[in-house]
């Protein structure tokens, strides 16, 4: 079992079926559960991801999606104090945005074997704690 962290737009792409990123996400998950990885995130990603129903009133989107995150298919991972000095420390290293090192401190902090994403800047990152930074356009699975 590998615990692979998502960033928030990869659940974006994967929940709400992206066009470009959809298909592939569907395909990376599927892989993933078959093996038994355990799929992670912020609890950030879950107010990012209500962001979009908040403002155009889709209540029962907002609804699926709180259920989704809800479910126990994925591991939330709390904002800490521990996480908080990593996400210090990342900031201080690196010139990322601030939401970029709250997901990058929170799959630090339960030491993801891999960090998906589909910022190429963050691809190019090294950050203690996290095996292996990549994103959709690699062999993955």
């Amino acid at each position: 079992m590998r615990r692979i962290y998502w960033d928030s737009m990869l659940f974006v792409y994967f929940l709400e079926g992206n066009p470009q990123f959809g298909s592939r996400l569907r395909q990376i998950h599927q892989e993933m559960m078959r093996r038994g990885d355990l799929l992670c995130t912020s609890i950030f990603t879950v107010g990012e991801m209500l962001t979009g129903p908040e403002k155009t009133k889709a209540f029962a989107r907002a609804k699926e999606t709180k259920d989704y995150f809800e479910s126990g298919e994925v591991e939330l991972i709390p904002f800490t104090i521990r996480t908080a000095e990593a996400y210090a420390k990342i900031r201080a290293a690196n010139s990322v945005l601030p939401a970029d090192a709250i997901h990058l401190a929170s799959a630090a902090e339960v030491q993801a074997d891999l960090f998906l994403t589909n910022d190429k800047k963050l691809q190019r990152l090294n950050v203690p704690g996290i095996k292996f930074i990549a994103g959709l356009d690699g062999k993955l699975i």
